[in-house]
């Protein structure tokens, strides 16, 4: 009698160290869901990985890490593509679903200090005209808000080279995920996390996007077994803001969401690209009302000339 081998989930995911790490943690998820399905790992280049030297938003608005790993489920080499939320643009692709969100990690950005600088020092000691690395619209907008004396110098490639780039002297300062630090286990690296009101981080920062093709009912069902409900709730509502604002991954928004019982508290700030203008919104919902807090807190922030700050980010 011959043995019929059982489906296995196969992951598409970006190569970097950070992304596998992100692909092997769904990978053990599944396996205590569903010890009895084998997983796979494909791995995918996309191209904001290849090209290393182009600030992102030159490469396009939408999916410059997600593109092409969407692809790989799409024509069925795959069957799941994992994603960092924060890089998935909200506009879904056809023939794919956000079919769960696993619990999220730290939400916040950090300071990061070169690996000489004296202990205590961090963002109250930072010198005038201080030299800070980010790629980030949100980072740097929010920075030159809150120090309008820093300059803020583009930096690109895997976190392990932005440290390496920091400790030569090419920069006094750099701004990082704690959730990305903490992933690769260069938490020794946090210097100071950075909290609201300061920098709100980025919508969905922290969190794990898993896709699957819209018709796959078998393992969509898998998949809601390692879904988080508080964390896919959360990042619903900031997933719906940044869609009505029409906002894009880019954009100098930021967000900050609190879950407590059964409501969501969310409050988002939106930035002109030098950082001089700001608004900022807050409402509270029940937690099963995700999407249409995000709705409502958009509208507050429309109320205040948010329509107008993202057109300006967009146009350069």
């Amino acid at each position: 009698m011959t043995e019929t081998r059982p489906r296995s989930i196969r992951i598409a995911t970006r190569s970097s160290r950070l992304a596998l790490w992100q692909a092997e943690h769904v990978s053990a998820l599944l396996k205590v869901a569903a010890p009895e399905v084998p997983v796979e790992i494909i791995h995918v280049s996309t191209l904001g990985d290849r090209d290393l030297t182009e600030p992102l938003r030159t490469l396009g608005t939408f999916g410059v890490f997600t593109r092409e790993v969407q692809k790989v489920v799409l024509d069925g080499r795959a069957d799941l593509a994992v994603h960092s939320l924060k890089d998935l643009p909200t506009d879904y692709v056809e023939g794919l679903c956000l079919a769960a969100v696993p619990q999220r990690g730290p939400v916040s950005d950090t300071l990061v200090m070169p690996a000489s600088a004296a202990p205590g020092t961090g963002w109250d000691s930072i010198p005038q005209g201080a030299k800070i690395g980010t790629g980030s619209p949100r980072r740097q907008a929010q920075v030159r808000h809150a120090r309008p004396d820093a300059e803020l110098l583009e930096i690109r490639g895997n976190v392990e080279t932005r440290l390496k780039k920091l400790d030569a002297g090419e920069y006094d300062a750099i701004i990082l995920a704690v959730a990305g630090l903490e992933r690769l286990g260069l938490e020794g690296r946090i210097t100071q996390p950075l909290m609201p009101p300061i920098m709100f981080p980025a919508v969905g920062q922290g969190a794990l996007g898993l896709e699957c093709r819209t018709d796959d009912a078998w393992l969509r069902e898998i998949l809601l077994r390692i879904s988080h409900p508080e964390t896919l709730a959360s990042v619903m509502a900031e997933r719906s803001l940044m869609a009505t604002l029409r906002a894009g991954c880019h954009a100098p928004l930021g967000v900050s969401t609190i879950v407590a019982g059964v409501e969501l508290q969310l409050t988002a700030v939106v930035l002109s690209p030098d950082g001089r203008s700001r608004v900022m919104a807050q409402s509270v919902a029940p937690i099963t009302d995700a999407v249409e807090l995000g709705k409502t807190v958009a509208e507050l922030l429309r109320d205040q000339g948010a329509d107008a700050l993202i057109t300006a980010a967009k146009a350069g």
